[in-house]
């Protein structure tokens, strides 16, 4: 691959993903990375006996509750 074509590439990849690179950055200058993904704390109300029913299940297949709910939420949202 001649340079030309690498540069193209790259620049093509920074304008896909620039918090990727905006945190290469942020490292050159501090030696830290920053996070590039967050997590927020949700309050929401379910009903008991399904809340009750949703741990034991997580609990006997060995699962995180947090981890799941993102899974099939972000299931139904990218549908």
């Amino acid at each position: 691959m001649q340079s030309v074509e690498i540069a193209k590439k790259a620049i093509e990849i920074v304008k896909r993903n620039p918090e990727y690179f905006e945190a290469l950055v942020e490292f050159e200058k501090t030696k830290k990375l920053p996070k590039l993904k967050y997590k927020e704390r949700a309050n929401f109300t379910i009903d008991s006996d399904l809340l009750k029913k949703f741990r034991e299940f997580c609990k006997g297949k060995g699962m995180k509750m947090s981890p799941r709910i993102e899974y099939l939420i972000r299931k139904d949202v990218t549908r």
